[in-house]
């Protein structure tokens, strides 16, 4: 026993020594970590010139070739900057047949410059800028009107359908019709408010009760005036009878009474209109002005459809419904 005990411990000792002497285990070395490549600069593309831009974009083959037919490309390819009312194939196509051969004649050059002249304005004007404008001066020398309507923009009567083409030398905004400069005729005549409805074709009722309570030469006066003018629709919307009781030359007081009711003194633009809770009518009786989810109404129920459309005399706002005067 006594043996077996000093072998076993024997064999304990040389088996601690060939521990201790063993080598120490190579530890494993981390990865390194792999670089990244550095990124890239990538040029922005550069930008091409307005006629360069309209050229390639594809929809207004009919405008290049009329700057061509004027002689303003090279004025348009300079430095700039300008803002472009570019009107599209199908804007050129919609003019009376024959209008744009005929325009595209030696002979008429100067009268397309005009027109071409008249789309165009010195500056790079963003649509963010445009929208705050109620008019711009042109190369022409003549001004367009500028509306916001129901969230779109309108030069003249012309739909701004995309905005903020950028170019070299500018920046292009396309339109849905071609704009006329006016005649110098036409400048000097007048366009009060009875001529501004009687054009637009949408106040015929309007324009007949006017002349049938005497108010013609009033609302053609110097003014200035608001009117509030409901449309054909809207006198249509009328309990059955009502209009054609009102024609009546007996009932012509209450006529008057009610488009007096329509009519503010002064040119208050819609964005002074907004800003209002009433207005005193030239009937001396006051209409109500309140904005619900951004649209405006007067005494809370008729709504203003169209704001802004301005006369030699005043401004029209457009409703959807009669204004009748309290009792």
């Amino acid at each position: 026993m006594k043996r077996n005990s000093l072998f076993l411990g024997l064999l304990v000792a040389i088996s601690m020594v060939f521990v201790a002497c063993a080598p120490a285990a190579t530890p494993t070395p981390e990865p390194e970590p792999t670089a990244m490549p550095e990124p890239t600069a990538t040029a922005a593309p550069e930008l091409s010139d307005i006629v360069d831009t309209a050229v390639a974009d594809g929809r207004f083959t009919t405008l290049a070739a009329a700057l061509e037919a004027a002689g303003l490309v090279e004025t348009l390819k300079g430095e700039g900057p300008f803002t472009v009312f570019a009107p599209t194939d199908d804007a050129f196509a919609a003019l009376p047949e024959g209008t744009v051969e005929s325009l595209l004649l030696p002979e008429n050059k100067q009268q397309l410059t005009d027109i071409l002249t008249y789309h165009v304005v010195s500056g790079k004007v963003m649509a963010a800028d445009v929208s705050g404008l109620t008019s711009a001066t042109t190369v022409l020398g003549k001004d367009v009107a500028i509306k916001v309507d129901m969230g779109n923009v309108y030069i003249n009567d012309a739909k701004v359908i995309i905005t903020d083409i950028e170019t070299s030398n500018g920046v292009i905004h396309v339109i849905d019709a071609v704009i006329l400069p006016p005649s110098d005729e036409a400048a000097a005549e007048s366009n009060t408010i009875v001529d501004v409805a009687v054009a637009d074709g949408r106040f015929t009722t309007l324009v007949a009760a006017v002349e049938a309570a005497g108010l013609v030469e009033t609302l053609s006066g110097d003014g200035p005036f608001t009117v509030f003018a409901p449309t054909d629709d809207a006198f249509a919307a009328l309990p059955a009878g009502t209009l054609d009781s009102l024609l009546l030359p007996e009932n012509k007081q209450q006529l008057t009474d009610i488009l007096t009711y329509h009519v503010v003194s002064g040119k208050v633009m819609a964005a002074d209109v907004v800003t209002l809770t009433s207005a005193p009518t030239v009937l001396g009786k006051d209409i109500t002005i309140t904005v619900k989810d951004g649209k405006v109404y007067l005494n809370d129920t008729v709504q203003v459809i169209i704001t802004d459309v301005e006369a030699s005399n005043g401004v029209i706002h457009v409703i959807d419904a009669v204004l009748l005067p309290p009792q």
